[in-house]
């Protein structure tokens, strides 16, 4: 009721029909760890991400596609290389196999996991190239590079290729066009920051159409998916506000395994079905 029905504290006390300290009692007692689950003869497209409370804490998600059911979950205090890395390793190491990953940036990961198929999230991308170019750009070819960026998820990679290079084509007096400062007399070019746009678009290129390859069918071109876990588990924190450290993670922990759980009470009903 706590967690999963959104309940207080006073709200549980009173279909209970006992007092708020009697359930603040009950809830103290409860022990709640984060236990790592046997993956062994599963396989999938693995969702990687992080969500946060404040700016030094938060917790390390790494979610299957097809099921939703998290296959991993860490705290911590700020993101690294290493994180990915142990996530991908411990799920791994209890016989998951990983058919492709889905993740929303840090570039550095793209050679952590070179060996392994990778989808950049479509609408991840786009929201780089508009904290760049704005939401209301002026220049033309900026709102064109952000019109083309607004209609990448469901194009067609051959589609967006040529309408990318021919924006390329259209645009290149502008952007190729350099300015010499009046501070230092040294050239830059003119429109740094779309420029800096395009470059973003040219290093995530390879990674945004992973999802048409053959043998990647299923594997989704965002990370919807683990965004949505995120946004539930928000919601339901939210109710609570106030809770400690160590209440937030037996909640945390709790909400996961719950989740764990639902997938496997539904595995089993299609078994016996």
């Amino acid at each position: 009721m706590y967690q999963e029905d959104k309940q207080t504290v006073d709200e549980i006390a009173r279909k209970a029909d006992v007092s708020p300290s009697t359930i603040k009692r009950i809830l103290r007692k409860i022990v709640i760890n984060w236990e790592q689950p046997d993956l062994a003869g599963r396989s999938g497209f693995v969702h990687l991400d992080v969500t946060y409370w404040g700016h030094n804490w938060g917790v390390f998600l790494a979610l299957e596609e097809e099921s939703c059911r998290p296959l991993y979950i860490a705290f911590i205090s700020h993101e690294t290389i290493a994180d990915y890395e142990k996530a991908v390793n411990t799920i791994t190491e209890h016989g998951y196999v990983v058919n492709g990953i889905i993740i929303d940036g840090m570039r550095s990961l793209f050679d952590t996991f070179a060996s392994y198929k990778i989808q950049m999230c479509q609408y991840h991308m786009l929201c780089i190239v508009e904290r760049y170019l704005t939401k209301n750009p002026h220049l033309k070819a900026a709102r064109g590079l952000k019109d083309l960026m607004k209609r990448l998820v469901g194009m067609e990679k051959d589609a967006f290729l040529k309408e990318y290079a021919q924006w390329k084509e259209d645009y290149s007096q502008i952007l190729n066009r350099r300015s010499v400062s009046k501070r230092d007399g040294k050239s830059h070019y003119t429109h740094k920051r779309l420029r800096t746009a395009m470059n973003s678009v040219d290093f995530y290129l390879p990674y945004l159409f992973t999802y048409q390859d053959g043998d990647c069918q299923g594997m989704p071109n965002t990370n919807n998916k683990i965004e949505g876990v995120f946004t539930d588990l928000k919601k339901n924190l939210n109710n609570h506000s106030g809770m400690s450290e160590s209440n937030r993670r037996r909640f945390i922990s709790g909400f996961f395994l719950a989740l764990e759980d639902n997938q496997t009470c539904q595995d089993k009903k299609k078994a016996d079905r």
